[in-house]
C-alpha cells in the first residue's frame, strides 16, 4: 500500500482560511482504502516550512502531494517544475534569493501530471499542467521536497497542486475571483490518490 504525504497551508495575509486546508480536510473524510495517508498543515513561513519539511520527509513516504491556494485561478494547476528561487510576498523581484545555495536550478516532477489532468477533465473538473509554480512558498515546498529527497536518497516522487478558491472565500469579496466547490477540488485529489494506488498495485 503506497504511503502518500498530503500537505496544505494555513491562513495568510487577509485570507482567514486557506482552500488547500479546506480541501485536505474534505479529502480525508472519504479516503480510498488503498492508500496510507500522512498529512501536515504548514504555516505560510519559508523558514518554518523548510525546517518542518526536513523533519517530516522520511523513507516511509512514497509520494508527496502538496496543495496550495491560487487566488484568481479557475482550475487546478498541476505544477511540473520547482525552481531554486524565492521571494516573500512583499518583496520586489531584485530581493529574490536561491532556496538552496549552489542547489540545482530546478527539479521536474516525474509523476504523470498530464494523465492526472486529463482524468480530472474527464470528470468535469477543470485542470491543466502548469510549468511554473511562481517564486513564493508554493514553489519552495515543491523544490525543497525534491531536493531533500535527492540529498537524502529518499526516492520520494512529488507534485504540487495550485487550487482555486472556494466559493465561500469569495462570496463577500466582490472582486470577481474565480472559485471551485471544495467537494469538486477534493474529488480531483482523490482521483490522483486512486491512480497512485492503482499504479503501485499494477507493479
Amino acid at each position: 500500500m503506497p504511503r502518500v504525504f498530503l500537505t496544505a497551508f494555513g491562513p495568510y495575509g487577509d485570507w482567514e482560511t486557506n482552500v488547500s486546508w479546506l480541501v485536505l480536510q474534505q479529502v480525508m473524510r472519504d479516503l480510498p482504502s488503498t492508500v496510507e495517508m500522512v498529512t501536515r498543515l504548514y504555516p505560510v513561513d519559508f523558514a518554518e516550512v523548510a525546517v518542518r519539511l526536513e523533519r517530516d520527509l522520511t523513507k516511509d513516504i512514497d509520494v508527496a502531494i502538496h496543495l496550495g491556494q491560487a487566488p484568481g485561478a479557475g482550475r487546478i494547476d498541476l505544477e511540473a517544475v520547482g525552481i531554486n528561487w524565492a521571494r516573500e510576498r512583499h518583496q520586489r523581484g531584485e530581493d529574490a534569493r536561491p532556496l538552496v545555495a549552489a542547489g540545482p536550478a530546478a527539479y521536474r516532477s516525474d509523476l504523470p501530471l498530464g494523465k492526472w489532468a486529463q482524468m480530472m477533465r474527464a470528470q468535469g473538473i477543470p485542470a491543466e499542467v502548469s510549468h511554473h509554480a511562481g517564486t513564493y512558498l508554493c514553489n519552495a515546498i515543491h523544490y525543497l521536497t525534491h531536493h531533500i529527497s535527492t540529498e537524502r536518497n529518499l526516492d520520494i516522487q512529488a507534485a504540487f497542486l495550485h487550487l482555486p478558491l472556494a466559493p465561500e472565500q469569495v462570496v463577500d469579496r466582490r472582486t470577481g475571483d474565480a472559485s471551485l466547490p471544495i467537494e469538486t477540488t477534493a474529488q480531483g485529489v482523490r482521483l490522483i490518490l486512486d491512480d497512485i494506488a492503482a499504479e503501485v498495485h499494477a507493479r
